[in-house]
């Protein structure tokens, strides 16, 4: 369905110098447009208050320092090609070193700005119900392939409800490594990320314990039957001036993400939409670069965008094998936002395809 950006067949070699050339050049463009979305993120995403002068200086010699460290690491990456045969195909560019104490604070934290975390999905079907209801987790894509969160879906539940753990064999609700859910509406098209805190009815009366909405993911309903790219739009809560991100506690279903968003009330809401793929007429496919993260074609493959910067990849997802997927994301999205919306390309969606 999706063909991968730079992955072509035996009848596109001819191109090939012509490509090189044309790399060299996206490099350069991406380069500029990742300074330019480093330093801009935050004012992007940012709902309430004004911005901090000093803050947007330190942001931008932070972003300076991170792009050249990331510019010595594509040296040394050219240094090792050169040394080697030459033949051998190019590597996924692991995650950057991370290190953390707290596990579940970690996974809630919005990505630090100008660090793109990459990290993979696996699925696991083995078994005699996994085939329906299949085990998901999320690793650092590093050399030590660190546990960030698993998923799965509920099998006694009126709609598609996966639960979201710390913990990769305690999956329970009740269970102290719950992190958050994933719930859609009865025809799987929308669906609204929670965090772990208590049901509006059960919290307290200023709702300080009462948990958080933390998205909420639209895809477009396909009433033609015409086939194509999935249309999906991801609504988050915003940012403060401090780069925090802004509490969103409903009191009951009409007050939640989907409804403000339904009725345009998009104060502290921020609205992204999946990148729009390209027509190629030699591959006869719609085309996205995942930059050599992504190497199979798949609908699930996606990024999500910002209408005001098409370039800064908010996140993308995509298969590089029949039950491994990449997920990158960036700022302001966490590991369990990130981890969900990839959960919710899952699961099935009659209306859509």
């Amino acid at each position: 369905m999706f063909q991968i950006n730079g992955e072509k067949d035996s009848k596109s070699k001819k191109k090939a110098a012509k490509s090189d050339s044309d790399d060299s050049e996206e490099e350069t463009k991406s380069t500029k447009s990742k300074k330019k979305s480093t330093t801009g993120s935050a004012s992007m995403f940012q709902t309430t208050g004004d911005k901090d002068k000093d803050k947007d200086k330190k942001t931008k010699k932070k972003g300076k320092a991170e792009e050249s460290d990331d510019s010595d690491s594509e040296k040394e990456e050219k240094s090792k090609k050169k040394k080697g045969k030459g033949k051998k195909k190019k590597e996924r560019s692991p995650s950057p070193e991370i290190e953390f104490d707290d596990l579940e604070k970690f996974v809630m934290d919005p990505a630090p700005q100008g660090m793109t975390i990459k990290c993979r999905v696996t699925r696991d079907q083995r078994g005699m119900d996994k085939s329906l209801y299949p085990l998901y987790y999320l690793h650092l894509d590093n050399e030590k392939k660190t546990f960030l969160l698993a998923g799965r879906k509920r099998k006694k539940s009126a709609t598609s409800n996966y639960l979201i753990s710390i913990d990769a064999t305690d999956l329970s609700r009740g269970g102290e490594n719950f992190v958050g859910k994933l719930r859609s509406n009865l025809m799987g098209t929308k669906f609204t990320v929670f965090d772990n805190a208590l049901n509006p009815e059960r919290a307290l009366p200023d709702m300080s314990n009462a948990r958080q909405e933390l998205a909420g993911i639209i895809y477009e309903t396909n009433v033609l039957g015409m086939k194509g790219p999935r249309r999906m739009m991801v609504i988050i809560p915003g940012m403060n001036k401090d780069n925090e991100r802004v509490p969103l506690r409903p009191r009951n279903e009409c007050d939640g993400l989907l409804i403000r968003h339904q009725n345009r009330r998009m104060e502290n809401l921020i609205e992204l939409h999946n990148k729009t793929p390209v027509w190629n007429e030699e591959t006869a496919s719609h085309v996205l670069n995942f930059n050599g993260r992504v190497t199979q074609a798949s609908i699930k493959n996606f990024q999500i965008v910002h209408n005001k910067d098409l370039d800064y990849i908010v996140m993308q997802f995509g298969r590089i094998a029949d039950d491994i997927f990449t997920l990158d994301f960036n700022y302001p999205l966490c590991a369990v936002q990130a981890f969900a919306i990839a959960l919710s390309s899952f699961d099935g969606k009659i209306a859509c395809e």
